[in-house]
């Protein structure tokens, strides 16, 4: 069964996000650039962010470790409170969107 609250909370956030400079919206998630950055799973966001601020996060029992393919991911974590998700999703964004260090150098 969905989550309707943690759907319409998503549906919220995409539409916040999908303005930005070089967002997409896919069936799996949003993408920056065409990189995965968030995404919804069950009732959680799933946000991509630096190793230290995802434990940070996890550390401080605001995140929990997600998994990929049974393997946990030292920078995805699923956040269930949905007043934080905006917050996070634009840090995601920021980070998984920033370009390269000397990538056109």
């Amino acid at each position: 069964m969905v989550n309707q609250a943690a759907v319409q909370a998503y549906e919220d956030l995409v539409l916040s996000l999908r303005e930005e400079d070089g967002v997409a919206v896919t069936p799996d998630g949003l993408l920056v650039h065409g990189k995965l950055f968030v995404f919804l799973e069950g009732e959680d966001l799933v946000v991509e962010l630096p190793e230290v601020r995802s434990t940070d996060l996890r550390t401080r029992g605001i995140a929990s470790a997600f998994r990929a393919a049974g393997h946990p991911s030292r920078e995805w974590v699923r956040v269930a409170d949905r007043q934080l998700w905006p917050e996070l999703a634009r840090e995601s964004h920021e980070f998984v969107g920033e370009p390269p260090v000397g990538g056109q150098s």
